[in-house]
């Protein structure tokens, strides 16, 4: 699915709820950190190779938090007036910049770090 298709359902959703009164940034920052919250309770105290080897009832859980991310992120930069994907190959430009890879490559190191 196209993204401008997603965002377009999206808004069809929240509008035939009346649900864009509540849909200020600030609620849907919120909103959208509770989401990753409950993404990231999903792997909590496992393994690193137990996370990358999900039992099918933990990616489908993991699969359904993912979908809510997605909604409250397209959501809140629908509200912003802001393009995820221009906002995040931005992003993806200015962090090949911080992190050059002659320096970083197999490092975890933050850009300050080096």
């Amino acid at each position: 699915m196209r993204y401008e298709d997603l965002l377009q359902r999206i808004r069809e959703f929240n509008g035939e709820r009346d649900w864009d009164r509540f849909h200020t940034p600030k609620n849907l920052s919120t909103a959208l950190m509770i989401e990753a919250g409950e993404l990231a309770e999903i792997f909590q105290w496992m393994t690193g190779k137990e996370s990358a080897d999900l039992p099918p009832e933990k990616l489908r859980q993991a699969r359904e938090e993912i979908g809510d991310v997605v909604i409250y992120l397209l959501n809140l930069a629908d509200k912003l007036g802001v393009d995820p994907m221009e906002a995040a190959l931005e992003k993806l430009l200015k962090n090949a910049g911080k992190y050059p890879v002659e320096k970083f490559r197999g490092s975890a190191a933050k850009y300050w770090e080096r």
